[in-house]
């Protein structure tokens, strides 16, 4: 596992329990509002389908997946994301086979297996993308489909980043393909 890889799993690991807090089980209101529709639209009737959830996190998708019919594989690279996930999913009585994995190898699952992928909001913290849609592509299915949900770039994870001299260079959406520097944040 690259050194990058690891520094994302140890980042999730650590704010797995405030995650599933914020997310909850239906979705913060970002993808309820507007990611999962247009996800849903893309990914149509899922009874019986077997589908892959790509960077499950605790799982909310999931299980929304698995209360429509279908069957649901979730991978992530966090431990304590499938962790959270495998537990609701139990108090849900719900049957989805979990699995502590990373999306640039996929190596706990078969080839040409899936009818499809869904990957929410995942592939921006993916240090290898090529290898991504190498192993996306081996576990679908001839005319499988892979619905792939990713921030906007003027949303970075972080307000700030900081740069050399300790100073923050903040991003916004006026500006997203600029980043400026400013001492007071515009929020």
């Amino acid at each position: 596992m690259s050194d990058r890889l690891a520094e994302v799993r140890e980042f999730w690991n650590s704010v797995a329990d405030d995650w599933d807090i914020q997310v909850g089980d239906d979705g913060d209101s970002n993808r309820r509002l507007n990611s999962d529709p247009v996800l849903w639209n893309f990914v149509g009737d899922v009874r019986e389908l077997r589908i892959l959830d790509a960077g499950c996190g605790t799982g909310y998708l999931s299980r929304k997946l698995a209360s429509q019919g279908a069957i649901v594989t979730a991978i992530d690279l966090s431990e304590r994301m499938i962790e959270i996930a495998r537990e609701k999913a139990n108090q849900n009585g719900q049957n989805i086979n979990f699995h502590v994995d990373n999306c640039e190898t996929m190596d706990s699952l078969e080839d040409n297996f899936f009818n499809a992928i869904v990957s929410n909001y995942v592939l921006m913290d993916v240090p290898d993308l090529e290898n991504t849609m190498r192993a996306f592509n081996r576990v679908l299915k001839v005319n499988g489909i892979a619905v792939v949900v990713f921030s906007h770039p003027c949303f970075p994870q972080s307000r700030a980043i900081v740069i050399e001299d300790g100073e923050s260079l903040y991003r916004w959406s006026f500006a997203y393909f600029e980043p400026q520097k400013c001492v007071d944040p515009p929020w």
